[in-house]
């Protein structure tokens, strides 16, 4: 049971009680006007009107709460905030206007010229970029392990490491970071964990009740779900929150009003959305480790992934809709490898249902080629540390009837 913001107004629940996740989903976080409205406003504005001239500087010095500019706070953007930091177990949430913003955020609250940041090698091409292209520059050391590999994280730590960074599940092969060990290991040499917990949500995964500091999010994925806005978020604890506010208010990283809509109403049905996408990757996740062309497949629901006990270990389980629990939740994005790069751009331009795309936690199935798209900024060594090769695929296994995602996979696997 997770209570309530205090302040939060509903006319059917009373604030004072515990609720559980899903009605937080639905209801959590959002300030009723004096309007009525039952649907939440977007409050498209980009300036607020003050009594006085008096009213205004008490605003701007903080002598009192409330709106100062849509940069700094905007009414809808605050309610998108509640809602996830409620649902993700977290004291604040601060929105910024995409997951790559969520990352330089991260960066400039927390790191400074002289620290270390560790991070893990199997990230999204472009968070490797931001790292090595723009923080190293600045004084910032970095350097990268296996996500999985506990060792190679406790070898790795230095004196002046002061953030742990990972993705669990990460991006592309939905490997698993034991976060439990790296909590306790960032905590004991006085460092933050910070892990983007994307891929999991928290439908699936709650991080900062393993032990992180801070969750990121790219809420452009299966926040949203349909493939709509861009959105990002960092939620963490009061202190660690503010500093991370003050870098987007300075910044400009803001979200804007109405993807922080779309985004409020995306979290309604992101438990009921991840049952779905689950249980469909598991099928498919199945059917491809079978296929003869398949040389293999990472998907941490599969018995034989390395890393399959700790998954079970962080990842909640999720129920159906008959009210059982599902075989198991371990999302939705499979990688599978073929031949090389000629069989997998086969076996992606023979699909007829699943979109081409590089996006992925859509309502609609969609398929990449890493290392020519998500990941080509990296070089051939990095991307070959990371573990994705030439024939490497990403699916980001969506709502259709799994019925079909399989027999579209199938078109170019049988014909290879």
């Amino acid at each position: 049971m997770t209570q309530l913001d205090p302040n939060w107004q509903s006319d059917a629940l009373d604030p004072t009680l515990g609720f559980l996740e899903q009605t937080l989903a639905v209801r959590g976080g959002y300030h009723r006007t004096d309007e009525g409205e039952h649907s939440e406003a977007i409050f498209t504005t980009s300036s607020y009107v003050y009594a006085s001239a008096a009213d205004a500087a008490d605003h701007f010095n903080g002598n009192k709460k409330g709106n100062v500019y849509s940069r700094h706070t905007n009414p809808t953007v605050r309610a998108f905030e509640r809602r996830l930091a409620l649902l993700e177990g977290g004291e604040r949430c601060v929105a910024t206007a995409s997951g790559m913003g969520a990352i330089l955020t991260m960066c400039l609250a927390y790191l400074k010229a002289g620290d270390h940041l560790l991070c893990a090698k199997q990230l999204f091409g472009s968070s490797v970029a931001l790292f090595d292209t723009y923080f190293k520059p600045l004084g910032i050391e970095v350097s990268y392990v296996d996500c999985f590999d506990n060792a190679a994280w406790q070898a790795a730590i230095q004196p002046n490491t002061r953030v742990l960074y990972c993705e669990s599940p990460s991006n592309p092969l939905a490997q698993i970071a034991d976060l439990a060990f790296l909590s306790n290991l960032a905590h004991t040499n006085d460092a933050l964990l910070i892990v983007d917990n994307c891929f999991a949500t928290p439908a699936i995964q709650k991080p900062l009740q393993l032990g992180a500091d801070v969750v990121i999010h790219s809420a452009s994925k299966y926040i949203d779900g349909q493939g709509r806005v861009l959105g990002g978020a960092l939620v963490g604890s009061d202190e660690l929150m503010e500093k991370a506010f003050t870098v987007v208010r300075t910044g400009g990283i803001s979200l804007s009003p109405f993807n922080a809509w779309a985004l409020l109403k995306g979290l309604e049905t992101l438990s009921l959305r991840m049952k779905a996408h689950c249980e469909n990757a598991n099928q498919v996740a199945s059917f491809l480790a079978k296929h003869p062309k398949v040389q293999k497949v990472h998907f941490s629901g599969l018995a034989d992934h390395p890393s399959h006990e700790v998954a079970k270990r962080q990842h909640t389980a999720l129920k159906n809709v008959a009210g059982g629990e599902i075989t198991g939740a371990f999302g939705a994005i499979v990688g599978f490898e073929v031949a090389d790069q000629k069989s997998a751009w086969h076996v992606i331009d023979s699909t007829k249902v699943i979109s081409i795309t590089n996006n992925l936690g859509d309502a609609k199935s969609t398929i990449t080629h890493p290392a020519t798209t998500t990941h080509f900024r990296m070089t051939p060594e990095q991307r070959v540390e990371a573990g994705v090769n030439d024939g490497l695929i990403r699916l980001s296994v969506g709502l259709e009837d799994v019925a079909d995602i399989i027999a579209d996979l199938a078109r170019g696997l049988d014909s290879l």
